[in-house]
This record gives C-alpha cells, structure tokens and sequence, in this order.
C-alpha cells in the first residue's frame, strides 16, 4: 500500500503539471494508452493472457467506469487546488470505504467506529472550511473523487479474491481508455515534447499505483490498508513544495492530522476486534 501510494503522489504531480495545459480527459488517454500494454505484457509473464480471461464483465464494466469518473474528478480537482490541499481532501476516501463498507459489504461499524468517522469529517469540514477561500469548485470535485475511489476499492475487495488481478487492472483501465477516446475530438491540444515524457511517466507511475494498491485491498481488509494512503501527505507537500513553491497553513495540517487521526484509530480498532474474534487453540 505504501508503495502505491509513493507512485500516486508521484503521477498525481505529474498529472497536475500536465493538466496546466491539457484536459483531464487527454491526460487519461494517455495514462491508459501507457498502462494497457504493460498491463498484458505483465499478465504475460505472469503466467500467461489467459490471467485476462474474465466470467464478469459486467462487474469489470462498472469498475471501469468508477475508475474513469475518479481519474477524472481527482486530475480535474488538482488543477484547481495546491498538490497538499487536494491530497488532503482525498485522505477522506478510506473513510467512505469504512462507511460504504456497511450496506456494500455487509460490515458491521461499531460505535467507536462511527465516532472516528465523524471526527474524520470534521477535519475534511476544517480543511475545506465550507464558506471560506479553499471551499470551492475543486474542493467538491476531490470530494466526489474520493466517494469515487472509495467505491472501487469496495468492489476490489468484493470481487478480488475470485479474479485475477490482472485482469481486474487490465479492464479497469480499458474502459476508461474507450471512453476518453471518444472525447479526444473535443479536447485535444498537440503536446509539446516534454508532455510526451509526462505522458509516459503517469501512465507507468499509475499503473504501478494500481496494482500495488489493488493488492493492497485484495490481502487485507478495508480499514487496515486503507489508512496507510495518509503517506501520500509526506510526498504532496515535499512535491507541492518542490515544484510550485506550495506550503499548507495550519488549518490544513489540523484537518489532516484529524483525518489521519480518525483513520489509525478505526485501523487499530478493526485490528484489535479481528484479534479477538480469532480461535485460540
């Protein structure tokens, strides 16, 4: 999980600097114009293309289609917004997986749960800060990328443990490739040599994302892998920093630290409940 999220941080700063001049939509042509074929060429020599083979389109169908509206919402929203502050905002993903997790998987959330979870929400409330300057536009568009993304995660965790995961990334990321394709009539705008390059490193750096992170959630359960996407505000502000001379201010930080905050407690909650729901000998 820490791994994937390290080449998230990375292809989210390469897709802001792309997004200064393309849209959302040609930059995820390109991710996935990128991803699609490692994807098979990983699957290869992994045991073969049959790893692709699939009883559930459908399923894949809908994943596809949550991923291209999280793709979109998210490299959209950080146009909008300084690398730190929408990472922040996104920190709320694995605490709608935590909730979504209830009528979705038929997880049970226990008081001390539910309470961290409305202290996590209160920090995306102090980091947004609804009437305020950094209550915007992209402000509700990292929050739908982050409902978004919560729901794939879900469906990763239903449905992981009887596909493959390649074939889970490999259709993932076709649908998104059909659907952007259609829209490049109306949104192109030629590259220019540099953005071949960010092109090909957010299509790299996001399907290892992917995959690490689909893993992530196939082996463990939601509320324990879900939390370690908070070592993405470690690498949002060094790359904030870096490249756009960008610096969170103390309300950011507080509705961070209040998000993470409410994620380790529901981690270590879950844990100690999975501990003692376990056979002794």
């Amino acid at each position: 999980m820490c791994l994937g999220v390290l080449f998230l941080a990375l292809g989210d700063a390469v897709s802001k600097w792309l997004g200064e001049v393309h849209s959302p939509l040609q930059i995820i042509f390109f991710r996935t114009v990128v991803s699609l074929p490692l994807i098979a060429l990983l699957a290869y020599f992994s045991g073969g293309l049959r790893k692709l083979r699939t009883a559930r389109p459908r399923v894949h169908l809908l994943r596809g289609v949550i991923y291209t509206a999280t793709m979109v919402c998210f490299v959209w929203g950080l146009t909008l917004m300084p690398l730190a502050e929408a990472t922040a905002i996104a920190f709320v993903a694995p605490l709608f997986v935590t909730l979504l997790s209830v009528p979705l998987l038929g997880e049970r959330i226990d008081s001390p749960v539910l309470i961290a979870s409305l202290v996590g929400f209160v920090g995306v409330l102090i980091v947004v800060r609804p009437g305020g300057g950094a209550f915007q536009v992209g402000a509700l568009t990292l929050l739908g990328a982050a409902v978004f993304y919560a729901l794939l995660m879900i469906t990763a965790r239903r449905y992981g443990a009887r596909e493959h995961l390649w074939a889970m990334v490999f259709y993932m990321t076709l649908v998104p490739f059909l659907l952007t394709t259609i829209s490049l009539p109306w949104v192109w705008q030629t590259p220019q040599p540099w953005h071949w390059l960010g092109f090909l490193a957010a299509g790299v750096l996001g399907i290892g994302a992917t995959a690490f992170i689909t893993l992530a959630f196939r082996f463990a359960p939601a509320a324990i892998a879900a939390p370690f996407d908070y070592t993405a505000m470690l690498w949002a502000v060094l790359l904030g920093w870096w490249f756009w001379g960008e610096l969170p201010d103390l309300w950011v930080w507080v509705g961070s630290a209040l998000i993470m905050g409410s994620g380790l407690a529901i981690a270590y909650h879950d844990r100690r409940t999975t501990l003692k729901r376990r056979p002794t000998a």
